[in-house]
């Protein structure tokens, strides 16, 4: 760790926080964003994040501004020109060269994450850059955005804060009214990709049980065809679909929408994916499906901040629970022990099966379910 601010040192009055990554990415980064808000309550703080990212931060109360790039192309010129050495302190949020060179573009002291010792940029990134630090492993992607709050000398937040919309109208309107005072299950059957997908029959099984507890189950997944495909695929095994109590939300919220829709719900339960990140930190109960991705890493964040630790989570146990979040890993995978492996699928790439979450049961599942639905005694 290198330069914290000192105590004679000016609060800042403008910053900026550069986050270049993945939506599920920037919302866990929220929490860094959320320390530097009650941190510097008053100064003017702007996050520059991709365009296809930045509806993680919708509603967010703690930015001044969202600047959204685009993924590529000249306008990234248009958009960082009149923004050179603009803020008293800019922070690239990961150790990529685009992210540092943005930061200290557009900051007149810049720090950020650095790449491990060895790997290529560190050198250039540490003698431009300060405060800085680099993070270690079998530490938490919360828990590495909070280290750069210690770096820059700042009280950690609690955690991620959920993006929020401007009002529920298209809630209203799909749902009928009183929803959010109606019992509720939410069920997001969709992974990014197919290595951290469970199988369909496991998803009609769990939504079966819970219709059977007289919960009304809402269905949720992106507009993208391939997750439409996949939760036709699931609803296929519902013919007719029992009216009013089994609904088909796939492309119809915007991610900010999630939000009051899982707040209101008895139960979550998803895969590894963005929306899963965001159910545990509305403080619902929430269910992790998990498969060959690291736990320690990448498991949803409790919404109470109670873990203090690198990470809340093991890396190999069968079912784990950390605040709001109950954590399901698979029991056995095509290679003997081999839960986590911490690859992409059993054939190593993004569109392969894993093994090891395809035959996770059902049984289990709806245990975790019972008890988590269960009154308590």
């Amino acid at each position: 760790m290198k330069s914290r601010f000192s105590a004679s040192e000016a609060a800042p009055r403008r910053v900026l926080l550069v986050c270049l990554r993945r939506l599920g990415d920037l919302l866990l980064a929220s929490a860094l964003i959320r320390s530097a808000r009650q941190a510097w309550p008053d100064a003017r703080i702007d996050v520059l994040t991709f365009a296809s990212t930045a509806a993680a931060l919708t509603g967010n109360a703690d930015v001044t501004t969202l600047i959204a790039l685009p993924t590529r192309g000249p306008e990234w010129l248009r958009v960082l020109w009149p923004r050179f050495r603009h803020y008293d302190l800019a922070l690239a949020m990961q150790d990529s060269d685009r992210a540092h060179l943005v930061a200290r573009w557009c900051g007149r002291r810049a720090g950020g994450i650095l790449p491990s010792a060895g790997e290529p940029g560190r050198v250039w990134k540490q003698s431009l850059m300060t405060p800085t630090f680099t993070p270690e492993a079998g530490q938490h992607a919360v828990v590495r955005y909070l280290r750069l709050a210690d770096a820059v000398g700042i009280p950690r937040a609690a955690g991620p804060r959920p993006p929020r919309p401007a009002n529920t109208a298209t809630l209203d309107v799909l749902l009928g009214p009183g929803w959010a005072g109606l019992p509720t299950a939410v069920v997001h059957p969709v992974p990014l990709y197919v290595y951290k997908a469970w199988r369909t029959e496991g998803w009609r099984d769990c939504i079966r049980w819970l219709l059977a507890q007289g919960l009304r189950v809402c269905i949720t997944g992106g507009p993208a065809p391939a997750e439409r495909a996949y939760v036709d695929d699931v609803l296929a095994g519902f013919r007719p679909q029992p009216e009013g109590r089994l609904i088909d939300l796939c492309g119809r919220l915007q991610f900010a929408e999630l939000t009051p829709l899982i707040e209101s719900a008895r139960v979550f339960i998803g895969p590894d994916t963005s929306v899963t990140h965001l159910a545990a930190a509305t403080g619902t109960p929430t269910v992790a499906l998990f498969g060959p991705s690291d736990p320690v890493v990448w498991g949803p964040w409790p919404a109470d901040g109670s873990s203090r630790a690198d990470s809340p989570w093991q890396r190999t146990a069968p079912l784990q629970k950390a605040g709001n979040v109950t954590l399901l890993q698979g029991a056995h995978g095509r290679f003997g022990p081999c839960i986590p492996c911490l690859q992409e699928g059993c054939e190593r790439n993004r569109q392969s099966v894993s093994d090891c979450l395809v035959s996770l049961p059902s049984s289990r599942v709806i245990a975790v379910l019972e008890g988590l639905l269960r009154p308590a005694a």
